[in-house]
Parts: structure tokens; C-alpha cells; sequence
């Protein structure tokens, strides 16, 4: 007699998954001036760190739509979350080792963000193949363990460095990269299955012909953009709003983004069978644009901290809910579609936030003139299903 298999055991992993992405995306920017001061690393090299976090992520979703149904999900995710562990502990000594430490912080950045693109990629097909009833509904619950693995991060970190100083910042690294390392025995034991049996699966030039796929990938960069856009520029409305020091605006802001970010995929993850996604996404598309221009607009700083924390809960079900209507408009999608809707996602992230810098400089050093243009996307997010709603789910070919 065979047993029953247990699936809330991949589901418990896979949120533990979405922690150790967190930490790979949180935890290290706490420690720029650390590094500065430590290594003599100038700011200007430091500022490439997340630009190489967010490339190599991007890499990774490109290159999982060729390698990840080959090699199995089992392994891949059991690497992401190695690479994970070994990237966080190499930060504590390769920069020592190195004649050029700058150089060990770099090649650990590459590490754990290979470990976080995989992630990024396998969790959701991984979950979606489970026979869980109310996909939509687990699928934002689990996609919430990412911000409450980032409030996690940043105030547990915060509160390490109070008690115990900011020079034992390696212990703390230590300890975080112990997370991914005790979740790897978790998927050892999980029970994993494919998302599509072999030849169900449309394949990547069926998929790259799909005109709907293409309003998919269109969706999701919308969603990166409207997300990570509010959730990069958070400190700084934290710090002109309430008048707090720099340091105190890099914790408070994202942290409160995050929160409320991580509220609102919880709440459709226990109403989600009461609610019409796409309906409950244009709402948020909506709201989101008024939170972009609540923060760019407003002349009082306080209501740019209302905007900044009120887009955390309008986007919050953006990107599960983006996945999950993919799911449904292309069944036979497969992993690669999972995978290019994590690229999509990290185009949006990655280029939105730099285009709002990039058009404040222009303005003079406003940034509410690089956040009023980003107002855009969460517009064409909300045109996008507008048009969805009007057009037809793909057969499995």
C-alpha cells in the first residue's frame, strides 16, 4: 500500500523558498556602507551590485526555458537553494582572500542570485503542479513568504546590529545562509511533481507564436515595473515625509512596503475563491496608478508616504495573480513560461526604477517627476486586462 504523498511539505519549502530570496535581495544592500568602510570600496562600484544581482537573474530565466524541464525541477531547485547558502557564506570570506575584495563581493552576488533566479522560476510551476484546490488563492499566499521574508530581514537584521554591532555583520550572514541550507533537506524529501506530462507541453516556438503569451509577457512587465519602481524608491519617500535620518529611511521605507505588500497577497489568498481575479487586478492596476500620483503630485510629504505605502497593497497581487492567469489563458505553457514570465518581470524591475532615476537627474534631482512617468505602467498593466478580458484561453496544442 502506498502512502498518501504530502504536499503541504513542498509548500512549506517552497515558502522557505521565497524567504531565501529575500535575503539574497535584502540583506546585502544593509551592508553598502559596511562594505565602504570595511574594503575601501567606493559607492560607484558599490552601486553595481544590484545591477549584477538583477542581470544574473535575468540570465538565469532566460537560460531555465532551455535546461530546467532537462534537467528536472528537483535538482534545479536543490541547487537554487545551494548556490543560495554558498553565495551568503562566500561574501563573509572571499573578500578577504581576494587580493581585490570587491571582487569576492561580486562573485558571491552572481552565486546567490543564480540560487534566486531559479527560484524565482521553479517555485510557481512547482506549486501550480501540486493538486491543490484554489491555485489562485496558494499561489499569492506563497508568493507573500517573499515580503514577509524581507520585513524578516531587514528589522531581524536591524535588531542584530543593535545588540550586537555592525562588525559582526559576517555571524549575521552566517546565520541567514543557514536558512537555504536547512530548506535544501526539505526539497530532498518533498514530493515534487512535472506541470505538464511529456508532449503536453507547447514547446518555446509554439509558445513564442502565441499572440496572447505576448500580452502575458507585456502584463508581467508591468507588474515588475509598477512593483519594484515604488518598492526601490521607498526610502526616499520615507525620508523627506517624516523628516528621519537616511539610514533609518533605507529600513522604514521598504520594510513598509513590503508589509503592506505581503497584507494584500495574503488577504486574496483567503478570499481568493469569493473573487474574480482579473476584476480584483484592474482594481489594483487603478489604485496603483492613483498611488504613483498620489507620491509624485502631492504637495504634502505625508501623503507621498501614504502613496508609497497604499502601492504596496495595489500591487501586492500583481505578480502571483499575473502567473496565475497565465496558467489559465495557456495551459500547455510549461515551464518556459513560467520562466519568461520571471525574465519579463526582472525586465520591468530592472529597468523602471533606472528609468526614474535617470528622468529625475534630467528634471534636477525631482524624483517625482521620474515617478509621475512611471504612473504609465500600472495604466498599460490595467489596458492589458481590459483586452484580456475580451479575448479567448489557448488550447493545448
Amino acid at each position: 500500500m502506498t502512502s498518501k504523498k504530502n504536499y503541504k511539505k513542498t509548500l512549506i519549502a517552497c515558502y522557505l523558498g521565497f524567504v531565501t530570496q529575500a535575503i539574497s535581495a535584502n540583506f546585502t544592500p544593509l551592508l553598502f556602507l559596511t562594505f565602504k568602510n570595511t574594503y575601501g570600496i567606493t559607492l560607484e562600484k558599490i552601486a553595481m551590485i544590484p545591477m549584477v544581482f538583477y542581470l544574473t537573474q535575468l540570465i538565469v530565466d532566460l537560460a531555465a526555458t532551455k535546461f530546467a524541464d532537462k534537467i528536472g525541477y528537483r535538482t534545479c531547485v536543490i541547487l537554487s537553494q545551494i548556490v543560495s547558502s554558498v553565495g551568503l557564506i562566500s561574501m563573509v570570506f572571499l573578500p578577504e582572500l581576494l587580493p581585490h575584495p570587491f571582487a569576492g563581493i561580486i562573485i558571491s552576488v552572481v552565486l546567490y542570485a543564480v540560487g534566486s533566479g531559479l527560484i524565482e522560476v521553479l517555485l510557481s510551476p512547482i506549486v501550480e503542479a501540486c493538486p491543490f484546490e484554489n491555485k489562485e488563492g496558494v499561489m499569492s499566499t506563497l508568493h507573500s513568504f517573499y515580503c514577509w521574508g524581507a520585513v524578516g530581514v531587514i528589522l531581524g537584521s536591524t535588531l542584530f546590529f543593535a545588540l550586537f554591532g555592525l562588525e559582526n555583520w559576517k555571524i549575521l550572514t552566517v546565520i541567514w545562509a543557514l536558512i537555504p541550507l536547512y530548506n535544501t533537506l526539505n526539497f530532498i524529501n518533498c514530493p515534487i511533481e512535472k506541470l505538464n506530462s511529456d508532449g503536453e507541453s507547447m514547446g518555446v516556438r509554439n509558445l513564442l507564436k502565441t499572440p496572447i503569451f505576448w500580452l502575458m509577457i507585456l502584463l508581467m512587465i508591468c507588474t515588475g515595473a509598477s512593483e519594484a519602481t515604488m518598492a526601490q524608491w521607498a526610502s526616499a519617500f520615507t525620508e523627506s515625509a517624516i523628516g528621519v535620518s537616511k539610514a533609518v529611511g533605507d529600513l522604514a521605507g521598504p520594510c513598509l512596503f513590503a508589509m503592506f505588500m505581503g497584507i494584500s497577497r495574503m488577504m486574496y489568498g483567503r478570499f481568493s475563491e469569493r473573487l474574480n481575479l482579473r476584476k480584483i487586478m484592474l482594481i489594483c492596476g487603478i489604485m496603483a496608478a492613483g498611488c504613483y500620483l498620489l507620491a509624485s503630485l502631492s504637495a504634502l510629504p505625508v501623503l507621498g508616504l501614504a502613496g508609497c505605502a497604499l502601492c504596496g497593497l495595489a500591487v501586492g497581487i500583481m505578480w502571483p495573480g499575473s502567473i496565475s492567469i497565465s496558467s489559465k489563458a495557456c495551459p500547455g505553457g510549461g515551464t518556459a513560461m513560467f520562466a519568461f514570465l520571471a525574465l519579463a518581470g526582472d525586465l520591468g524591475a530592472t529597468v523602471s526604477p533606472a528609468m526614474v532615476g535617470s528622468l529625475a537627474e534630467m528634471a534636477g534631482g525631482n524624483l517625482k517627476t521620474g515617478l509621475l512617468a512611471a504612473t504609465g505602467f500600472p495604466v498599460v498593466l490595467v489596458i492589458c486586462l481590459i483586452v484580456l478580458g475580451r479575448v479567448r484561453v489557448v488550447k493545448r496544442r
